[in-house]
């Protein structure tokens, strides 16, 4: 009976110091992000055409940004397991473990970059393995991203800078 006591008291000491505690109800979000990974869309339509593709690193994610020379208006930007060019549905080769296909809701299509395999050097980002173009029809330009593996993202539109906008894609490190 004096061993029952003594452990009950050593547990009730042990509990009331916090050296048996519960663990927590769920591990904290990356940097605090609360993304998820299914799709993101908008349907409506716009005038503006696609200017520029370029790209940034973040501290928690990278970046990928999509400059329109008007209002930003549609898009759908959801992973999949081969992006494919718009018109052909063609595969677009993109490097990387998981892939999203970004698509504007531009009625005039008339992007035409340098180089459509590499719209922008990602050597020695922490997600993104490669941006490239999947091309423009019917009101739609499209764009291939490869990512390391599938992540957490976000989507929003930002004005300016003049009259233009912005598309934005963030892509998580870690979930």
């Amino acid at each position: 009976m004096k061993k029952i006591h003594v452990w009950l008291v050593a547990i009730l000491m042990a509990a009331g110091l916090g050296l048996i505690a519960p663990g927590p109800a769920s591990a904290a979000s990356y940097c605090g992000l609360v993304w998820g990974s299914l799709a993101k869309s908008n349907a409506t339509m716009s005038s503006a055409s696609v200017t520029t593709v370029r790209t940034g690193q973040h501290y928690c994610f990278d970046r990928m940004v999509v400059d329109l020379n008007g209002k930003v208006a549609g898009y759908t930007v959801q992973y999949v397991p081969a992006v494919v060019q718009d018109g052909s549905g063609l595969p677009v080769a993109l490097r990387g473990g998981a892939f999203l296909q970004v698509t504007v809701n531009a009625h005039n299509e008339t992007y035409n970059p340098a180089n459509r395999n590499e719209l922008a050097n990602v050597t020695g980002y922490q997600t993104f393995r490669q941006v490239a173009s999947a091309g423009g029809f019917e009101g739609y330009t499209s764009f291939g991203l490869g990512v390391r593996a599938r992540l957490p993202f976000q989507v929003f539109a930002l004005d300016g800078p003049g009259t233009g906008s912005r598309l934005i894609i963030d892509v998580a490190h870690f979930w």
